[in-house]
């Protein structure tokens, strides 16, 4: 029997939000009165945009708010000098640059927007055509697992095995693929209570699988993981987080966008929809009249039961019946004055709790492909893929073809490695990498390719963000429970309703688009819902079914 393709329902709410979007009767509808109500949207990613372009079909007036950059974290950066005269630019992909085809949600999106993508280039994959992994000074090549040594082969086997024995993986992803929601619940809601408190550390050394293998299994496991690449900056992850990936298939045939991801949210910035209420040719740019509001300062309510106040930082103030806030959450505290009354103590404690994981990359243009060149001596290409235990981590090629000018990910590193490069220059930050690569291909000059400037990311340094993604700990699950259902409102005090959170912050799937878009999209049917609308009798959205199919609640 052929398996139905696997996509991101769940685990902790079943709802399939791709079926929702994929609906003839649409999202839903408010009152003719509320048609062209202004709706304050904070940060203008994945998620805002996603939303403010579903709120604007509808027939609501979204007023987009950027700190600074439109994009988010996904966000394309193009080589100087390339892109001129109808070439195409060379792109550099400081944010989000690998998106598993699992994410139905926003490939709904991409497809909308007509965006076109291919396999990335991760190891051991075709894409990649070849796979260096350098560990502790010993180079291995391979194009596949089947061409590594047997060590690696037992890590891939017990990790399998482990999945299956702990988390009854195999049985579960198989729900997860026919989204039947009541068999995906009856099998992740008691790992739920049973892992929350567990890293993916001791998920590993714990299984039945791993216990017969040695340390240097452990060791290699967390340097290379499976995949992408190494895991160890996930080891005191909670496993929930771990095994969220790992079912709804995130690590695995993952595309990168051709052309650069953040031109789907340009292009849905310029998109003009069928839209109820507005005319045609409508979009949101027109509706900005070309460019979103700057950055908010505060957000305040002058009494309990009156309009939403979002004030800029040109002191300009403006009332909303709505607000939906979708940028980091530690902005809340650190960058943006709130009125403690529109948040309840548990909520504040939850979005203070957040964690935030540190990434840094470092990318280089370069004259062409040189990496497919064949060694003589060897018959292999000079270059591949590589992993390794030294400051670069991950290195990834981007061939644009054979006489076009090529991409290179010198260095893509988390957590510890990533601080150790936060003060340096980008041309330090080349400089190292380029060290350390040449360790592993001591015959190859790739300064002698390079062309350019850098283009180099700390995601920690960045006001706006302070940091990459959230990576939940252990114990974590009931913070995240709590931001997850806030779009959940009909049970708060009146003070706290109308303001709602999406993004990275608020999903269960953090570092990966597809939680931006849903959490995006869960704000949406709020909104509808606080203004009095609802949805399709024949397409019940996310608050429609929340009760049945939302995650579980753990006591304490």
């Amino acid at each position: 029997m052929t398996l139905p393709p696997l996509t991101a329902f769940g685990p902790d709410f079943t709802f399939a939000h791709d079926d929702w979007l994929a609906h003839p009767a649409g999202l839903g509808a408010v009152p003719k009165d509320v048609l062209g109500t202004e709706v304050a949207v904070i940060g203008a990613g994945a998620s805002g945009v996603i939303a403010a372009y579903e709120l604007m079909k509808i027939g609501l007036k979204p007023v987009i708010y950027e700190a600074s950059r439109f994009g988010g974290r996904l966000r394309s950066e193009s080589f100087d000098g390339t892109g001129f005269e109808g070439s195409p630019p060379v792109i550099a992909e400081m944010g989000g640059m690998r998106f598993p085809a699992s994410s139905a949600g926003f490939y709904h999106y991409l497809d909308l927007m007509g965006l076109t993508t291919k396999p990335f280039p991760n190891p051991l994959t075709s894409a990649a055509g070849s796979t260096v992994i350098d560990l502790e000074g010993e180079t291995v090549f391979a194009r596949d697992l089947k061409e590594l040594p047997a060590l690696y082969q037992e890590i891939a086997t017990a990790y399998a095995q482990a999945l299956d024995g702990g988390a009854a993986f195999t049985e579960l992803q198989n729900a997860i693929r026919a989204k039947d929601a009541a068999r995906v619940k009856s099998l992740w809601n008691p790992l739920v209570a049973a892992w929350d408190e567990r890293t993916f550390y001791d998920f590993v050394t714990s299984s039945d699988a791993f216990q017969s293998l040695s340390f240097r299994h452990r060791e290699v496991f967390g340097q290379v993981g499976f995949g992408t690449g190494g895991w160890d900056s996930d080891f005191p992850n909670s496993m929930l987080e771990i095994l969220r990936v790992n079912l709804l298939g995130f690590d695995d045939d993952q595309r990168y966008v051709v052309g650069g991801v953040e031109s789907v949210l340009r292009r849905l910035w310029h998109a003009a929809p069928p839209c109820t209420y507005w005319p045609e040719g409508t979009s949101l740019g027109s509706l900005h009249r070309g460019a979103t509001r700057s950055r908010v300062m505060k957000i305040s309510r002058s009494n309990r039961n009156g309009p939403l106040l979002v004030t800029d930082q040109w002191g300009n103030e403006a009332a909303y019946e709505a607000v939906l806030v979708t940028c980091q959450s530690h902005l809340l505290t650190t960058a943006i004055e709130v009125d403690e009354e529109l948040f309840a103590q548990p909520l504040w404690m939850a979005l203070d709790r957040t964690r935030y994981m540190q990434a840094a990359k470092t990318f280089v243009m370069v004259d062409r492909p040189f990496w497919n060149d064949v060694d003589p001596k060897t018959g292999r290409p000079v270059m591949s893929m590589t992993l390794t235990d030294r400051i670069t981590r991950g290195t990834y090629f981007f061939d644009n073809g054979p006489d076009q000018p090529g991409v290179i990910c010198l260095s893509y590193a988390w957590m510890t490695d990533a601080l150790k490069l936060l003060p340096l220059s980008d041309e330090k930050r080349v400089d190292l990498a380029l060290k350390a690569l040449g360790k592993i291909y001591p015959e190859v000059d790739i300064a002698s390719h390079i062309r350019g400037v850098p283009k180099c990311i700390s995601w920690e340094a960045d006001e706006n963000f302070l940091g990459a993604f959230k990576g939940a700990l252990p114990g974590h699950y009931r913070y995240n429970h709590r931001v997850y259902s806030h779009f959940m409102q009909d049970d708060m005090p009146v003070e706290q309703r109308g303001i709602f959170l999406a993004g990275d912050s608020v999903s269960w799937t953090p570092a990966w688009v597809e939680g931006a878009v849903q959490t995006g999209l869960n704000a949406v049917w709020g909104i509808v819902a606080h203004l009095g609308g609802a949805c399709h009798a024949a397409n019940p959205g996310p608050g429609d079914l929340y009760a049945e199919q939302g995650p579980v609640a753990l006591s304490g």
